[in-house]
């Protein structure tokens, strides 16, 4: 087994276990500073950065170092809905959500270039192999590893709540969750990007640890079409391997 550098750039999937991404986060920011004239503050402690809309409508907080571990917020004010998002959320998921709220607010420029989801949730995890199970309280869905799991109930607070756990969560675990009121497709934009089943890039060394073996992680050391394609082949020797593998294993190449 080839360890890979610190600061290698790997292919890492599923997205769930990749970690937070924290060196993209201008993904999540940059355009609606850049295309969409969001204004934005620089507050202390250092990073905190606070944006908002034109109209004043929507708040979008991002604190990384919060002592309860929730690094976004998103807060809606009429009608009042807020999203949240905790340190180790994959930041493709969250961009996508951040990216769409001008569509939300009825400002649709760019929109050619930033769909929005238009499924009901569990009609994109069912298709994407999570398993969905109905229970008194509501609904939950799991993704294939089992790591990653989704709940929709009738909680007067947070009706979507998204659960993250390896090994008990110790450096890898993180929640999502959306308030009532919170638009049925911004959840579902959220889920959309988060159950893709592209690989996301990430340094090595951002890649939580206990996760190394339940990810499929490949270089981008080839050319990208040679490096997909080996991260592809790799994903279905993980689907079909036996289920005993041994938890600290994983490969590399």
């Amino acid at each position: 087994m080839t360890r890979f550098a610190p600061d290698e750039l790997v292919l890492v999937s599923p997205r769930h276990l990749a970690g937070a991404g924290v060196d993209k986060i201008r993904d999540a920011l940059g355009p609606l500073i850049n295309m969409f004239g969001w204004t934005s503050e620089q507050l202390p402690p250092a990073g905190h950065v606070l944006l908002n809309s034109p109209g004043g409508e929507v708040v979008l907080d991002f604190t990384p170092g919060r002592q309860d571990g929730v690094w976004w917020t998103i807060a809606h004010h009429e009608p009042v809905w807020q999203a949240e998002f905790t340190r180790q959320t994959p930041v493709e998921a969250i961009s996508a959500v951040t990216q769409a709220l001008p569509q939300v607010l009825g400002d649709c420029r760019h929109a050619d270039r930033i769909p929005f989801a238009d499924e009901y949730p569990a009609s994109i995890a069912k298709g994407r192999g999570w398993a969905i199970q109905g229970a008194a309280h509501g609904t939950t869905w799991t993704s294939p590893d089992g790591h990653c799991k989704v709940e929709h109930t009738a909680d007067a607070r947070h009706p979507w709540r998204f659960t993250h756990s390896v090994r008990h969560g110790v450096g890898t675990g993180w929640t999502a969750t959306f308030t009532v009121d919170t638009p049925i497709r911004v959840v579902a934009q959220f889920v959309t990007h988060l159950t893709d089943e592209r690989p996301v890039e990430r340094r090595f060394a951002d890649v939580p640890v206990l996760a190394l073996g339940a990810a499929v992680i490949t270089s981008t050391r080839s050319s990208r079409p040679g490096a997909e394609t080996l991260h592809t082949a790799q994903q279905l020797g993980r689907l079909l391997a036996p289920t005993s593998r041994a938890p600290g294993a994983h490969r590399a190449r």
